[in-house]
């Protein structure tokens, strides 16, 4: 029996470095697109709330998503390669429905910075989760200043993503 093969198990050798690095710059054109949506629409969600402790943390999170695109330009050149357009459209639509479900909350604003709250959770849960997953690509292609760069984004997303939990914890 111990010779059996592990069928749950991808064979390291199957996946080639060249694999690794044509998906990662794959996902990396995403998450750049969806990244340069976040910088256009987060300061529009940031004017609709109307706690302080949101509205900073919004504006903040521009900030920070402003600070993981010049990374990610960065990691274009480290790559001798350039942004090239790839759907984005899930987060896109995801920014959509935000603005969707903060509407009918209009006379509440409480209810319209739990909207809030609720969509910015679910922003930072995917954005934590891709570059987590573009982290362990990063290292596989055995890239240590493009895994560096990567653990920079990854970190300030999930330190985001701590953030709005916090501040979710103080309205329910």
């Amino acid at each position: 029996m111990d010779n059996a093969p592990d069928n749950n198990r991808l064979p390291k050798e199957a996946i080639t470095t060249e694999d690794l690095t044509r998906f990662f710059i794959s996902h990396l054109n995403r998450i750049y697109c969806a990244k340069n949506q976040l910088v256009e629409k987060l300061p529009q969600l940031g004017r609709m709330a109307h706690f302080l402790d949101l509205k900073q943390a919004i504006d903040e999170t521009v900030e920070v998503v402003e600070n993981q695109i010049k990374r990610m330009r960065e990691i274009f050149i480290l790559l001798d390669t350039f942004y090239t357009y790839e759907s984005c459209v899930g987060l896109i639509g995801l920014l959509d429905e935000a603005f969707q479900s903060i509407g009918p909350q209009a006379g509440k604003p409480v209810m319209r910075d739990f909207s809030i709250l609720f969509y910015m959770q679910n922003i930072e849960s995917i954005e934590t989760a891709s570059f987590k997953m573009m982290l362990l690509t990063a290292d596989r292609m055995n890239n240590p200043k493009v895994a560096q760069l990567v653990r920079e984004c990854y970190d300030e997303a999930n330190e985001d993503r701590v953030l709005f939990k916090e501040i979710t914890a103080n309205y329910v």
